[in-house]
């Protein structure tokens, strides 16, 4: 049996949905833990109803965390079952995708982390379906990999994960981005991995939503997430791995900001983007930006720059 974990926040909206799409695999899931984190919209009964009415096993756990990692580790806490699978309040899954995941750990029964290829859609239209690529049984090499961006991203709803692999691994909190990230890194640095070449769920992308995240207070929150990435050299992931994770999420940022005219802080993550090891593909578009960049400030009047350093 499954224990599926749900972090909702004002998720009356979509809640719904995301339980239907769970329904054709009720046989095989023993319990739904939603978390609801701090709502003030009627996520927890909307979310009662649609189980009633759907005869899925739901369980509220009230919260107030106000942190998607933290809301999730309240559940992870709690689950009964020996495998757990966490999926967001505003994604949906796809028919018969626990029971491929659940079926390929069957198959091969060393592994306890099973990844699947899921469907991306952005702004509620679908785009590329993402096949993870790479995992093998090696499991530190997979973890380095998977940090550098070598190998696949997986989506939270992609993967099934056992419970005496999560152990007391649990996500990092207070983090605006990248906080599942961590949590799988530490997960595939001792786990046995399988893949899944079919999609298993469909995760919702906002554009505008994910790069916000990366406009506000960006060297503080940067800041925060580097320390928590570093705690990463504790389950034997080189450092080079993760400074190679410092760089791609450097250049997230300066992106964001160039694209809303903050030049300053483009230029700042830009010089720690070209600082960190990377691929040919980033190294190519760290120059072509800081070309952007420069281009851009010959054509603009000189502004007050902003003070400090990375």
């Amino acid at each position: 049996m499954i224990s599926v974990v749900i972090p909702a926040h004002n998720a009356a909206a979509t809640i719904g949905a995301t339980l239907a799409s769970l329904r054709s695999e009720a046989e095989i899931i023993g319990e739904i833990l939603l978390v609801d984190d701090a709502s003030t919209d009627d996520t927890a009964a909307v979310a009662r109803q649609f189980a009633a009415e759907l005869s899925l096993p739901l369980h509220v756990l009230p919260a107030s965390c106000r942190d998607a990692g933290g809301t999730r580790n309240v559940a992870l806490a709690e689950v009964l079952h020996p495998w757990v699978y966490l999926i967001d309040a505003d994604d949906l899954h796809l028919r018969g995708g626990l029971r491929s995941l659940l079926r390929k750990a069957q198959e091969q029964p060393e592994a306890d982390m099973i990844v699947g290829a899921y469907r991306r859609r952005v702004n509620g239209q679908d785009r590329q379906i993402k096949v993870p690529n790479g995992y093998q049984a090696a499991c530190l090499a997979n973890a380095a990999a998977y940090v550098k961006g070598d190998i696949r991203s997986v989506a939270v709803g992609s993967v099934l994960a056992s419970r005496a692999l999560i152990g007391e691994t649990r996500f990092p909190v207070g983090l605006a981005y990248d906080e599942d990230t961590l949590f799988w890194a530490r997960l595939m640095s001792k786990a046995s991995l399988a893949m899944v070449s079919q999609p298993v769920m469909v995760y919702e992308v906002s554009p505008v939503r994910s790069d916000d995240r990366f406009a506000i207070n960006p060297v503080r929150r940067f800041l925060d997430w580097r320390r928590q990435l570093r705690t990463l050299t504790d389950c034997s992931i080189p450092m080079s791995a993760l400074k190679a994770r410092e760089g791609l999420v450097a250049l997230k940022i300066a992106r964001v900001h160039y694209a809303r005219g903050d030049l300053d802080t483009t230029a700042r993550f830009l010089a720690v983007a070209a600082a960190a090891p990377k691929r040919r593909s980033e190294a190519w578009r760290c120059l072509r930006y800081r070309f952007k960049l420069a281009a851009r400030r010959r054509l603009s009047p000189p502004s007050i720059q902003l003070q400090g350093a990375l």
